[in-house]
Parts: C-alpha cells; sequence; structure tokens
C-alpha cells in the first residue's frame, strides 16, 4: 500500500488559511492531503494521539511566538514530533505572515499609479520593517517606530494578531482581499477570472496576467515556504 501524506492545519473547512492551503497544495503537491483541525488544541491532541507509523504528517501550527498560550503547545507539539519519524512541524508564523513576507505582494496587488499606494503607506512601511526585522531574526518589532506609527494598539496584539491586521489593511477592497473568512478570488484563480471584477479593478498584474500555478510557484520559492518545505523533504512539482 503506497504511503500517504497529510498536511494537518489547525483552521477549519471555509477559513482563509483552509482555502489558501488547499489551492496551494493542489497546484504544487497534489497528493498531499489537507485536513483541518479545527482550533489549535484540537490539532495538538491529534498529533499527540496519532498511533499511524506508515504515513507521513506535515504539521502547521501557527507560530505565534509571543502568544504564551501558542508557544506552549508549540513546545508540546515538538516532543510529540521528535517521538515521531513520520510527522514533521513546519516552522512558519501564520499563513498571514507568509503572505506578508512574499515580496511582489505589493507589486501584485496594487498597480503602480494605484491611489492606494499614497493612503496605505503606512501600512506598506510597516510592512517592510516588519518582514524586515523578523528576517533578521531580531523579534522585538514592538519597538519599531513605523510599526507603532501603524498600529495604535500594537501594545494588545501578539505577531498573529498584527500579521492580519496587517495584511487585511493592505487588502482590502482588491481581488487578493484576506480577512480570517476570506481568501480573495485573486489568490485562488488565474488572472482575470474574478466573477465581480470591475473595468478599474486593474492590479500589479494588468499586463502578465498569470495563471494560478505561476501565483503559487511564486509563492513557494520567495517565501518561508521554500525552506520549510526543503527541511522535511517535500518537494513540489517541477
Amino acid at each position: 500500500m503506497s504511503v500517504k501524506t497529510y498536511l494537518w492545519i489547525e483552521d477549519r473547512i471555509g477559513k482563509a488559511s483552509y482555502i489558501f492551503w488547499t489551492v496551494f497544495m493542489q497546484e504544487l503537491c497534489p497528493n498531499v492531503i489537507v485536513e483541518g483541525k479545527m482550533n489549535n488544541r484540537e490539532l495538538v491532541k491529534a498529533v499527540k494521539g496519532l498511533n499511524d507509523k506508515e504515513n507521513r504528517y506535515i504539521i502547521a501550527l501557527d507560530n505565534s511566538f509571543d502568544n504564551v498560550q501558542v508557544y506552549m503547545e508549540q513546545k508540546i507539539l515538538k516532543e510529540a514530533t521528535e517521538k515521531r519519524d513520520n510527522v514533521f512541524l513546519l516552522n512558519l508564523i501564520c499563513f498571514e505572515y507568509t503572505l506578508l513576507e512574499f515580496n511582489k505582494l505589493i507589486e501584485w496587488i496594487y498597480a503602480s499609479e494605484d491611489e492606494f499606494r499614497k493612503k496605505r503607506a503606512n501600512a506598506i512601511i510597516a510592512r517592510e520593517k516588519l518582514v524586515q526585522i523578523i528576517d533578521s531574526g531580531d523579534l522585538n518589532y514592538k519597538e519599531i517606530q513605523e510599526i507603532l506609527d501603524y498600529d495604535s494598539n500594537l501594545s494588545n496584539h501578539n505577531i498573529e494578531q498584527l500579521a492580519a491586521k496587517l495584511l487585511f489593511d493592505l487588502t482590502r477592497n482588491t481581488g487578493f482581499e484576506v480577512s480570517k473568512g476570506n481568501l480573495g478570488e485573486c489568490w485562488r484563480q488565474n488572472c482575470c477570472e474574478w466573477a465581480d471584477r470591475q473595468e478599474d479593478d486593474i492590479c500589479g498584474l494588468d499586463q502578465t496576467k498569470l495563471s494560478l500555478n505561476e501565483k503559487m510557484r511564486y509563492i513557494y520559492l520567495e517565501t518561508s515556504l521554500h525552506r520549510e518545505f526543503e527541511n522535511i523533504g517535500l518537494e513540489v512539482l517541477a
């Protein structure tokens, strides 16, 4: 019997992250079966109770490093995966941060003369500074002035909450809009197949018009996903 590979995530069907992972895997790793475990506690419980030693399991639990509860759950997960040769843990902050760190994000969602580039200048700068400091290994993002200027309530937000807020503020009212319950059609389809697209809905891909597979491949190659997949030996379609 052939070995199956599962991707277990903490969100349920219908949530933006579940939709993203489903689309992403269908395009680049079609043999991987995506399963949602409702929430992070249920995901941890599922891994701890896993007895299957034949199939492979990839675990994506948000690594919200400044959330005490998530930190403890990550610790439990690491202990559980170390005891199993067929379970692998992805080190990702959250799905929203993965899209934030994508270096073509601003280039894709806004046309070169888009008025949103000016109206959302603070969010654009905050995103740039956040990615820079996280990439450097310095996790003290709450000390960065541009991020403080963007989020007046930053002291009450952890990295996952900040990433979700920032991604929504950057993408809202575009075909790439991302909220907890919505993944914009432009992340899920070939360019210009957006059903409600208006004549003035012009993004940075208006001239290049990428296929869905090309979009997912760019995201894979130019985010932490590339590193994490290589670390666990998960290959994508050529």
